[in-house]
């Protein structure tokens, strides 16, 4: 796989899975609201993958080591896999009742990171086991924090 798209898919759907996950379970616990969650997924994944596509695009820049082609590959496959991943989100939210929709949220995001975890250790050629462990640890972290706050977030602003 060409440079710039492994650097999109890997930031877009790394960046789409942990941001968007960490959102849905924040909201999830500060509003219980299906409308609200769904307003955030698509309102982020359009300016959080804008975001994203610009930073990789100044990163890959300031590297001087990529031409203008690959440069703006990079951008935009970043920017369409953070919001397609981003995106993927809102189906169980759209379809399921608010905590099931959740739970698939969860286990579609380590899905997806594990998968990709897989394809990178096989890339590095190196154990996949802690690849993936040092993923879930981070996506753990995620969900942890946000739920945490969001519950304060609801308790305190109510």
């Amino acid at each position: 796989m060409k440079h710039s798209l492994k650097t999109g898919l890997s930031f877009g759907l790394s960046s789409g899975v942990i941001t968007t996950l960490g959102l849905i379970i924040g909201l999830n616990a500060s509003t219980k609201s299906k409308a609200v969650i769904i307003g955030a997924i698509i309102i982020m994944a359009v300016s959080d993958a804008f975001s994203d596509a610009m930073g990789i695009h100044f990163s890959e820049e300031s590297e001087n080591k990529h031409c203008r082609k690959e440069i703006w590959e990079s951008t935009g496959a970043t920017f369409l896999c953070k919001f397609i991943f981003a995106m993927t989100f809102i189906i169980p939210v759209l379809f399921l009742k608010l905590f099931p929709a959740i739970v698939v949220s969860i286990i579609w995001g380590v899905f997806l990171l594990v998968v990709f975890s897989l394809y990178l250790a096989k890339e590095q050629k190196v154990s996949p086991k802690g690849v993936i462990v040092e993923h879930l640890i981070v996506i753990l972290t995620v969900i942890i924090l946000t739920h945490n706050i969001g519950l304060w977030v609801g308790r305190f602003f109510k």
